[in-house]
């Protein structure tokens, strides 16, 4: 019998660390959730932000540099956002003021000319 009750503890030992490790593997899937619901929450509220700040033609200039730049474009709508919350800016930004803010922000490129002799 010594045998058999051992046999069986064993078996209730396994069920709890399985048991363990789905509750633990059920709490990281909701910390999960809950982080990309507060990204998506994020997202949101920069786009209604966005939305408020720049004209359609302004969205479209950055949608399209987005394509190439994400990074920047990411950099320039936050930069843009606080701009506005500071009121630094006229709002709604027109495509050609954005245009001015993004030679800002890039800087000013190198020029190489070429001679030849």
């Amino acid at each position: 019998m010594s045998e058999l009750d051992e046999i069986k503890r064993r078996r209730m030992q396994q069920l709890q660390q399985q048991l363990a490790a789905q509750q633990q593997q059920g709490q990281n899937l909701q910390q999960i959730q809950q982080e990309q619901q507060m990204q998506q929450k994020y997202e949101e509220e920069k786009k209604n932000a966005l939305r408020q700040i720049l004209t359609p033609e302004a969205r479209q200039r950055l949608a399209n540099l987005r394509l190439t730049k994400p990074d920047f474009v990411s950099a320039i709508e936050m930069q843009l956002i606080q701009l506005a919350q500071a009121r630094r800016i006229k709002i709604p930004v027109s495509d050609a003021t954005l245009k001015q803010i993004l030679i800002q922000a890039t800087g000013k490129k190198r020029e190489i000319h070429i001679t030849r002799k």
